[in-house]
């Protein structure tokens, strides 16, 4: 990753979520904050602004201290917010707190116990973080509108398909005519080319734990790729083009997608 990274000379990193396993931290003084990031990404190219979103595993744990003034002051490179934008000149990124969304956290946890705090009341949370996505890109001038999350909208992995947001975020990125939808939680490379829409649905899920053989059905004309190893994808990107490429743990090339903005064509 960080010879890709300096290849490409990156402008900064992006990561889908579940930052802290298996329960996220416990505090801004938990040791895994070294041990899960900030020792473990040390390659030059990678010294650059990290943008992170919340996963289900990291609301087990002290949400809290991962979106600490604290982290900051002891790496710069971590910014970890429930949802934001952030503008890259031409391109938006719109980051979703995508975890609210999903009911068995509320109705059958388990024995897992997630720290609600800033979320309740629920209803009222999605509401509002809905009516923000939706007038954020509607505002937005951006040539290319990408939308991050933690969770699976669409995807042949363990996971699959989040219902939760297909039937209440996805009307708007459509509506909004959103190029991609980035995600973690299934623990592979994936990319589904939506049949109905523009849309990109790009898995980005094998930075760590990945799960051998756990694969689904999925329309072929869809599914582009399907990786269930470790890696990690790169985009490049002009006002009218896209280059997306997966690579697995050793930067071997497993899959290069062309977007073209005015056509939205392949190749």
């Amino acid at each position: 990753m960080g010879l890709v990274g300096q290849k490409l000379d990156i402008d900064f990193v992006i990561s889908t979520g579940d930052n802290f396993y298996e329960d996220g931290l416990t505090g801004v003084d938990d040791p895994a904050f070294y041990k899960s990031f900030a020792s473990i990404y040390t390659a030059p190219s990678l010294q650059k602004q990290w943008y992170n979103v919340l996963g289900n595993h990291d609301y087990r744990g002290d949400v809290g201290a991962q979106l600490s003034h604290v982290l900051r002051e002891k790496d710069k490179r971590w910014l970890c917010l429930r949802s934001f934008i952030l503008e890259a000149g031409f391109a938006e990124f719109f980051f979703v707190d995508t975890t609210p969304f999903v009911d068995k956290y509320f109705t059958d946890p388990g024995d897992d116990t997630y720290d609600w705090k800033g979320v309740s009341p629920r209803k009222d949370y999605l509401s509002n973080l809905l009516e923000d996505v939706d007038a954020s890109l509607k505002k937005s001038k951006a040539a290319w509108k990408i939308v991050v999350g933690h969770h699976t909208i669409k995807s042949a992995g363990h996971h699959g398909v989040t219902e939760e947001l297909v039937q209440q975020l996805v009307p708007i990125l459509e509506e909004n005519s959103v190029d991609m939808y980035i995600n973690g939680h299934d623990h592979c490379l994936e990319h589904i080319s939506d049949s109905n829409s523009q849309i990109q649905y790009l898995t980005s899920g094998g930075g760590s734990k990945a799960w051998r053989g756990d694969e689904h059905w999925w329309d072929p004309e869809e599914l582009k790729l399907y990786y269930d190893g470790q890696g990690f994808m790169s985009m490049q990107m002009t006002r009218e083009k896209a280059h997306i490429t997966f690579y697995d743990i050793f930067g071997k090339i497993l899959h290069t997608w062309n977007i073209t903005k005015e056509l939205h064509s392949a190749a």
